[in-house]
């Protein structure tokens, strides 16, 4: 039996099944969750979905169908029979919940981060997926499930937000498959592009404009740098999950190979992310700095100052291949 079917198998095999993303969720984390609690819940399986402190999601995902059915992660079952992650390609990225998932007796892993350790007893981990979205919609076919309009809607989302609208390089052929089809399920497409990408309050405008006018371009290395610290966040009155889009602002940059953005997250320390355009593996380079991700997305966290992490990285992409 494939690691998909099993996966099936044990989404179906009778009690309640615990669901999870990473912390932090992005589009894809918090659309394939949805989409599969959405699914189960369709279906008659019994489901928890959370993910972990701070149990909080950015203004621009609050349309998502589904999202006022999850709960705070102190609402997980602490020992759960099964335990679907998705899109978490390490344990700690679990946060709160990273217990919850060692103990339990199963754990399923939906993922395609390549460099995800296979930290499960069932790994569906699939590098070459453009989103761990592909991987739930294969799942969900593997169960025999039809779709509906909301379980589209969040795949929808999880698709375009981790192709970047279709936009990056690990855009293969059969994501406009699945975008299409998932357009069928009548699926307002421009108001779904407005809330996740045009649309922001004020203060968040205000926010990225000071953000950007104290950026930091390196030519030679072909590397920017923008950062935001707790005080902009306090004096711009922004909450940090706000900040999520601002990395594409700064990767528009044309003479930048590698955009960064670091962000001072109240409580977790400094959280960075990285964006490449052509051949640098930021992939690599998070993975020096105790990260990951792929090769031109990756992000990791740190408790150094954000001057010492800027010249860290730039000493690392100097040395990269």
């Amino acid at each position: 039996m494939g690691e998909l079917a099993r996966a099936a198998e044990l989404v179906t095999a009778g009690g309640t099944v615990a669901m999870a993303c990473h912390v932090h969720p992005d589009g894809d984390a918090l659309g394939s969750l949805l989409a599969m609690r959405l699914l189960c819940e369709e279906h008659g399986v019994d489901a928890v979905a959370s993910w972990g402190e701070p149990f909080t999601v950015a203004p621009h995902y609050r349309f998502l169908p589904g999202l006022d059915r999850t709960v705070p992660p102190h609402q997980v079952p602490v020992a759960p029979d099964v335990m679907v992650v998705f899109d978490c390609s390490s344990l700690d990225r679990l946060g709160s919940l990273a217990d919850v998932a060692r103990k339990a007796r199963e754990l399923v892993v939906l993922d395609h981060h390549d460099d995800n350790p296979r930290y499960g007893t069932v790994n569906v981990v699939v590098p070459d997926a453009a989103a761990t979205a592909v991987i739930v919609r294969r799942l969900a076919e593997e169960l025999g499930w039809r779709l509906t309009h909301d379980v589209a809607k969040c795949l929808y989302v999880g698709l375009i937000t981790d192709t970047g609208r279709f936009q990056y390089v690990h855009t293969p052929e059969a994501v406009f498959h699945l975008a299409e089809e998932l357009a069928t399920y009548d699926l307002p497409i421009a108001e779904i592009t407005r809330e996740l990408f045009e649309k922001h309050r004020f203060a968040y405008v205000q926010l990225a404009a000071m953000a950007l006018s104290r950026a930091e371009l390196d030519p030679g290395l072909r590397f920017i740098a923008a950062w935001v610290t707790a005080e902009d966040l306090a004096r711009y009155d922004v909450a940090y999950e706000e900040t999520e889009g601002l990395i594409d602002l700064v990767r528009r940059t044309a003479e930048a190979d590698v955009s960064c953005v670091l962000k001072e997250a109240p409580g977790e320390g400094l959280r960075v992310s990285l964006r490449s355009i052509a051949g640098t593996d930021v992939g690599s380079v998070a993975r020096r700095f105790g990260g990951g991700g792929h090769r031109h997305m990756a992000g990791f966290v740190t408790n150094h100052s954000i001057p010492e992490t800027i010249e860290r990285l730039k000493a690392s992409i100097a040395a990269a291949p």
